[in-house]
This record gives structure tokens, sequence and C-alpha cells, in this order.
């Protein structure tokens, strides 16, 4: 079991419960964080960030964490939506050391940015394509 730093005192309640439920769930899955960050689409820094209560986990994080550990998101997200609007906006704190002793080096996944460019890039291409079928198909034929 990871042996985890205290959360800050200025954290909220609400944040202070996802981020304490998130640790026990982080905890149970015995992956390290650059394990976690290899099934998920976030970092081992985002993760430590979520997990130091440092930064608001994503939605999106939440659900991942509980996908790869099995659980039940229902529970998660309904905290996570009590924690939402009172997080603070920005960093709770402004130097937070790492609370888990990496096992290795080893880089992580691509992140959220990279995937929802990739996303953007793949559409805007199937529009591109659309649109130049639909050209080709009304263009008409010069023979004869």
């Amino acid at each position: 079991m990871t042996r985890w730093r205290p959360l800050p005192d200025s954290l909220p309640r609400e944040a202070r419960h996802l981020v304490e439920q998130l640790r026990r769930l982080k905890d149970r899955t015995d992956l390290s964080l650059a394990e976690l960050a290899r099934r998920t689409a976030y970092s081992k820094s985002s993760w430590q960030r979520y997990l130091s209560g440092a930064k608001q986990p994503p939605r999106g994080a939440v659900e991942a964490l509980c996908r790869v550990a099995g659980a039940d998101q229902a529970r998660l997200l309904a905290l996570w939506d009590l924690a939402a609007p009172v997080w603070p906006y920005g960093t709770v704190v402004a130097a937070v050391a790492p609370e888990v002793v990496p096992e290795g080096a080893v880089p992580a996944g691509p992140g959220l940015e990279y995937r929802r460019w990739r996303t953007a890039a793949l559409a805007a291409f199937a529009v591109i394509v659309l649109l130049v079928a639909g050209v080709l198909w009304a263009w008409p034929s010069r023979g004869g």
C-alpha cells in the first residue's frame, strides 16, 4: 500500500473525500503511477497532481481509474459531481512534491490533449474526404 502525504488543509471537504477515494482505488489496483498512466490517457505527472490534491482530476480520469480498477463508476462520479463546484481554481499547493516513489522512469502514453488533437484531425480529414467524394460524384462525366 502506498504511503500518501497528507492532503492540503485548504482542500475542501468534498474534494478531500474524492481524492481519498481515488487513492484507495489506485492502491487497490497495485499499479504504480507509471503503469496507471500507461493504461489511461493521463500521464504519470497528472496522476501525481490528482492524487495529491494539487489539481482537480477531470471526470474522464475518474472514469478511467474506475475502469482500470474494475470499480463502480457511479459512486465515484457522484463524489466528483459534489467536489467539482467547490474545488479551488488553480493549484491548491504551490509546490507539491510527488507522494509516491517512482518505480521506474517509464514514459507515459499519449495524453488527453494529444488524443483530442488526433480526434479533431481525423474528423477534419473525414469531412474533406466526404467533400471530395461528393464533388467527384456530382461532376458531370465528359465521356460519351
